[in-house]
């Protein structure tokens, strides 16, 4: 991966390939000047998630979280999230809608997520789990590598994993595969 690409993965925009084609100090320079272009507009982003999340603590969740799923963008709500707390942060977690919080957990890093879900209640936790194994795997995947054992489980008991050993040998998620496989 280049380092444009990787620099711009986060987005889940491809890189153009006219873009891919360049010399290693023009895709240094364009990797350079996007992150300064999305540190420009995104200046104060930090300090407003923190505003919210000091204001929501003093709103009722049954005002909050039907406020928060119509009218809060899935990426600012993760925003709020990793500036808060874990345990104000796992309360609104076990309360939004399955959809909505799948969205969220897409913009929040894997260690965070980890952490979310071994302190949602148990029910909500496993709720989430099914609904990424379905929906999105690789991202279940890649959260599992932060997961406590109990989640692991879980994960084993409703997964079905690539059984043949030269898709294992080259899969990115190869050592969580095999982790979850020895609890099957």
């Amino acid at each position: 991966m280049s380092t444009l690409e990787e620099t711009l993965s986060w987005t889940g925009i491809p890189v153009p390939v006219a873009l891919k084609s360049l010399g290693h100090e023009e895709n240094s320079a364009i990797a350079d000047f996007t992150r300064a272009v999305v540190d420009a507009k995104t200046e104060g982003f930090e300090e407003l998630y923190h505003a919210i999340g000091m204001i929501v603590k003093y709103i009722p969740h049954f005002i909050v979280i039907p406020l928060m799923v119509e009218h809060i963008k899935p990426h600012i709500a993760a925003g709020v999230c990793r500036s808060m707390g874990i345990d104000q942060a796992v309360h609104y977690a076990n309360d939004l809608p399955l959809e909505y919080f799948s969205e969220v957990s897409r913009h929040l890093d894997n260690e965070l997520m980890g952490q979310l879900l071994a302190k949602m209640k148990r029910h909500q936790a496993e709720k989430v789990i099914q609904y990424e194994l379905r929906h999105h795997l690789s991202h279940m995947l890649d959260i599992a590598f932060h997961l406590e054992h109990r989640l692991l489980e879980l994960i084993a008991r409703q997964v079905t994993l690539p059984d043949r050993p030269d898709e294992l040998m080259n899969h990115p998620q190869r050592e969580i595969i095999e982790k979850i496989r020895a609890l099957q």
